[in-house]
């Protein structure tokens, strides 16, 4: 089994990003490779060029999230760890799938029209082709395997569908050049809010730093924003549907519930009653207990840019072996002399 699974380079990562997305990849980690499987986790730097971008902020973004999957958990000598843009092979291969793809798979996908708007001709032609390259980042390592949200349900089939008319087109059906990759669907992450706003997500373009637990926040700031975070004068439910219009208790009680790992239900059973002047220092010290450790270690990684370096460079070496013989056969498949 080979488990494939990307994510941008954003920059100060906070305790969204960590509950919604690096904590998965930490747990599929710990799974599948003791049963032998290869997880291969990638930066999506080229991705990230399909929109307006500070060059020097990508760069410095790439490696604070190398920091923070390592210092979350994120094993560079149990899982593959790198970056696209050391790895050639996937822009090679996203411009062999450009063949094979149809204008018409691409205009239906709906992130493009989201994100392209009204302004479409305005937009760039990676962002149109960004699919393709999300194809070739899975195909080229010929993934068995793909964890994907609701989000993204609509690009793995989009790769499931290259991958097959690849195949039917220039490829014997006993010995084709891709595998069709399945889904993984992971436990429903965490939905965190901001401190500030129960109803907005917690997002690091708010511009209050009040409003997120931020992954280099110390002990201290954790405590202060924790105390801090907008809630209301009702004391805890004893169940789950005494959160009903109360989006700042229900945040809190879901971020308690997500540190802890156990469920909302159990969360009230322990706190039902209790006023917010006794649950905020309980959930700050959870935070902490669990954050501190995490923080500490991101802050040291953060600051050694040649370990960084390093990291990505031993992942892409690795991944580019990997990758080599897909990209080899594809080639040949097309009768491409080389």
């Amino acid at each position: 089994m080979r488990i494939v699974s990307g994510i941008q380079p954003t920059g100060n990562l906070h305790l969204g990003n960590y509950l919604g997305a690096i904590r998965n990849w930490v747990a599929m980690q710990d799974e599948w490779t003791a049963k032998g499987a290869t997880c291969l986790y990638f930066l999506a730097d080229l991705h990230a060029i399909s929109m307006p971008h500070e060059p020097a902020q990508l760069g410095a973004n790439t490696r604070d999230m190398v920091a923070a999957l390592v210092s979350c958990g994120i094993d560079p000598d149990r899982s593959i760890l790198f970056n696209q843009a050391q790895v050639p092979a996937h822009a090679e291969l996203q411009w062999l799938l450009n063949g094979t793809a149809r204008m018409g798979w691409l205009n239906r996908m709906t992130q493009w029209k989201d994100k392209a708007g009204k302004n479409r001709e305005g937009a760039s032609v990676a962002l149109f082709t960004y699919p393709v390259l999300q194809a070739a980042d899975v195909l080229l390592y010929q993934a068995t395997h793909v964890p994907v949200g609701e989000d993204q349900k609509q690009h793995l089939e989009l790769a499931r569908d290259i991958a097959q008319k690849f195949n039917n087109d220039f490829a014997s059906e006993d010995a084709p050049v891709f595998t069709q990759p399945d889904p993984i669907i992971p436990p429903e992450a965490a939905r965190i809010m901001s401190l500030r706003d129960g109803s907005a997500k917690m997002s690091k373009s708010d511009p209050s730093e009040m409003s997120r637990i931020n992954l280099v926040d110390d002990a201290d700031t954790i405590m202060q924003k924790i105390k801090k975070a907008k809630t209301d004068p009702e004391p805890l439910p004893s169940e789950a549907e005494g959160l009903e219009g109360r989006p700042e208790a229900r945040n809190l009680v879901g971020i308690y519930a997500a540190m802890a790992g156990t469920d909302v239900a159990s969360v009230l059973a322990q706190f039902g009653g209790v006023g917010f002047g006794t649950f905020k220092p309980a959930l700050g010290e959870l935070l902490v207990d669990k954050l501190a450790p995490m923080a500490a270690r991101y802050r040291e990684l953060r600051a050694d840019r040649q370990a960084l370096d390093a990291i990505l460079r031993h992942g892409a070496e690795k991944a580019r072996a990997l990758a080599t013989p897909t990209l080899t056969k594809a080639y040949e498949a097309l009768g491409l002399v080389r």
